[in-house]
């Protein structure tokens, strides 16, 4: 992001301050997906702290890089970028129906501050954090960025001695946590359709996605041809939702489309996978000495937890951290976990569907021949979809026919086209050798698992012989 400036700057298109506002006395950034982001007082107050500014330090796609090199950007310009799209959505909505819905100034203020904090409680290394380390220490406790998000508002609030209203902030975390398991009661019944512009509970549309969505496809050097500009302009609040035009159908197909092409081919990347388990088991093997998982209840240490922790286990020269240590030296010199094989649940067998475990495999092997251990397999259990899992999340999404119409529906499958999926989640697992000197060993394994479980073969071919004879 670049820096804040003043300059005179001509007006935007839809602009996220107050009409009496003088944009050339407003600060601003340049963001290389927005462009010009104006921001508001308040905003800069949040923003402005070193807890905001920790974002700069977690990189919004973990490690990514590893393998897209230009997957480098920050949930820091992610935020901007969220803020400044739940601004320009509720600006809309203003305009075409303000007086109709009663959007006020703390409307407005309060979705934005919603946006830009939305992901301030975000753990490292993208979602491997909470997903994959936190499940492995915390003995079947729930945490979720979300709440530590709303947690560090109040922190921030209070260290800062940020003058807001009380209201807004109980505001602005119902507004983040819409979405999550972890949803807090709505304070008010009137103006729900709120809850739908930045975090989405309702069927997953919301500028949270729009933002990710183009900006992930920018720096990973992708095509991204879904047009989050023209949903925006077109959509219309009814019965307290926020409603599509039912000639927007494909277009809102699209975008869930592109989030599980992005979740195949950039998030769950079979190298990214295994960069990620590598860094999964180095935090294990450096939880107990370095104590990473102490601060999840507590925003006042929690703050300081990001992605250099990855840097300090490098290069500390503690004998405690020597493992965790080589697991980073190996990822620096390519030296990754192995990518033996995979397969795509079979559709039948998704419902019943239970994750494959090291366990499973090294469990799979016949005698004779190398004894494989549990600890030297590791296993992905990949699962991607269109946000509501095995559901259709088009039909949570009510559409009108015109603006002249007052009419919402749903709009059922098949009704638009036959060329659309029947199913709505892959579930693939993988699995990765540690050592290169097993990788046959783990191939076979993995293939009398997949026979044992399934009668056939399910994986599209053999691990190749000349994997198989790396040493």
């Amino acid at each position: 992001m670049g820096a804040y400036c003043n300059e005179n700057l001509s007006l935007p298109t839809a602009c996220n301050l107050s009409p009496s506002h003088d944009l050339r006395l407003s600060k601003h950034v340049h963001d290389n997906v927005h462009g010009n982001i104006y921001l508001d007082p308040l905003s800069l107050k949040f923003i402005d702290t070193e807890q905001f500014q920790r974002l700069r330090e977690l990189k919004q796609l973990g490690m990514t890089h590893m393998v897209y090199p230009g997957a480098v950007h920050s949930r820091f310009e992610h935020s901007l970028g969220v803020y400044w799209l739940a601004g320009e959505a509720i600006h809309k909505l203003k305009t075409y129906q303000g007086l109709e819905l009663g959007i006020d100034r703390f409307d407005v203020q309060t979705v934005k501050i919603a946006g830009l904090l939305h992901d301030v409680g975000h753990g490292p290394f993208s979602h491997l954090f909470e997903r994959e380390f936190l499940p492995q220490v915390l003995n079947g406790f729930k945490w979720a960025h979300e709440q530590m998000s709303a947690k560090l508002i109040d922190h921030i609030v209070d260290v800062h001695h940020i003058d807001v209203e009380a209201e807004m902030i109980k505001r602005v975390k119902e507004l983040i946590l819409a979405s999550s398991e972890f949803a807090l009661p709505k304070s008010a019944k009137e103006k729900q359709f709120l809850y739908d512009i930045v975090a989405n509970g309702r069927n997953g549309i919301d500028v949270d996605k729009f933002d990710y969505i183009y900006r992930d496809s920018r720096a990973c050097g992708l095509g991204c041809s879904f047009d989050f500009q023209r949903l925006m302009e077109t959509m219309r609040v009814l019965g307290d939702e926020i409603c599509y035009r039912a000639k927007d159908y494909l277009s809102i197909h699209k975008l869930f489309a592109t989030r599980a092409d992005l979740y195949r081919t950039v998030y769950t990347h079979s190298k990214v996978k295994a960069v990620e388990l590598m860094v999964v088991d180095a935090l294990l093997k450096a939880n107990s000495y370095l104590e990473i998982s102490s601060s999840i209840q507590d925003p006042s240490e929690y703050w300081k937890l990001d992605d250099t922790i990855i840097k300090t286990i490098e290069t500390a020269p503690d004998e405690e951290l020597r493992e965790s240590r080589d697991l980073i030296r190996r990822i620096r010199r390519r030296n990754l976990y192995q990518f033996c094989n995979e397969f795509a649940v079979p559709k039948d067998k998704l419902e019943h569907f239970k994750n494959v475990t090291a366990q499973d495999i090294a469990c799979s092997q016949k005698n004779g021949g190398v004894l494989l251990k549990e600890e030297d397999i590791a296993v992905s259990n990949v699962r991607i979809d269109l946000t509501r899992g095995r559901q259709n999340p088009l039909e949570s999404i009510n559409f009108f026919k015109d603006y002249e119409s007052e009419e919402k529906f749903p709009i059922p499958d098949g009704r638009i086209s036959h060329l659309l999926p029947t199913s709505y989640q892959d579930m693939i697992v993988r699995v990765y050798s540690k050592k290169p000197e097993l990788i046959a060993a783990v191939s076979e394994a993995f293939e009398n698992f997949q026979l044992k479980t399934y009668g056939v073969k399910a994986q599209v071919h053999a691990t190749p012989e000349k994997k198989k004879r790396r040493l």
